[in-house]
């Protein structure tokens, strides 16, 4: 065999193995931090070598099997408050289907350096973190105009970034609504697996998504994610909103060094 073309062929072997660990780490994390794990996969896939349009857009439909598992775990233990993924789906899913048709105009090199920086900045706004008196008693239901506006903004940022907005979902649950740390991921992962739906058509229409790479990240994600949700139940509360704001600043900041 020609040495060029046993290099080329052990080149493609690494880079599906490399695809399939990328699948595992965003399907634990996505379960362990409430998130579909795109916005996590994107940077990892453009940096071992994907087009960044496809590095966007084809871990979209990929986290949706993952989602909806660490979803049920989460609903398993009563955390999945209907309310507010009721209403945040309300203007998440038509701002989401905007901001998909919206790509077709914005580089798919912005949106993977947009996503790292968002990494960063979300990771520490939750790591620096707000005093427990500011969370919603029990009984206290979520004022439904700020899930409104989370969802119109998340929305939004999931189509434009070819995410199902659980990287956003959650820390604005914490931050915004003053969800407890478990519930704010219960609903992060339940809006985030019906987010996903839109984005993936219009971004499948658009032909963006590589659905090779999509196969070998579903497969690998989905055991891993209900692995990642069962380990953030058994987590004491304020350890996990502290490792999920360092885990996300550091992947951030390691990701945009390596540009």
């Amino acid at each position: 065999m020609d040495r060029s073309v046993g290099a080329a062929s052990n080149g493609v072997v690494t880079t599906w193995i490399a695809v399939g660990g990328i699948g595992l780490l965003v399907g634990f994390l996505g379960g362990l931090f409430g998130k579909g794990g795109s916005a996590v996969a994107t940077p990892l896939l453009h940096a071992v070598g994907f087009p960044a349009i496809v590095a966007v857009a084809s871990p979209l439909p990929a986290t949706l099997p993952g989602t909806v598992a660490a979803a049920d775990t989460y609903r398993g233990a009563g955390l999945v408050d209907r309310r507010v993924v009721g209403w945040s789906l309300a203007t998440g899913v038509p701002a989401t289907i905007a901001g998909a048709l919206a790509t077709r105009w914005i580089a798919g090199g912005a949106l993977v350096a947009t996503t790292e920086v968002l990494l960063v900045l979300i990771g520490l706004r939750v790591l620096v973190g707000r005093d427990h008196a500011e969370l919603l008693a029990d009984d206290e239901p979520a004022p439904r105009g700020l899930l409104l506006a989370v969802g119109a903004v998340v929305g939004l940022a999931a189509g434009l970034l070819a995410n199902s907005g659980g990287f956003l979902l959650a820390p604005l649950y914490l931050a915004v609504v003053r969800l407890p740390i478990k519930p704010a991921l219960a609903a992060s992962l339940a809006v985030s697996a019906v987010l996903a739906v839109p984005g993936t058509i219009v971004h499948a229409a658009l032909g963006h998504i590589d659905w090779t790479v999509t196969a070998v990240l579903a497969l690998t994600s989905l055991p891993a994610a209900r692995f990642g949700a069962r380990v953030a139940l058994a987590t004491q509360s304020r350890r996990l909103e502290r490792i999920y704001g360092a885990g996300l600043a550091a992947l951030g900041l390691a990701l945009l060094a390596l540009r």
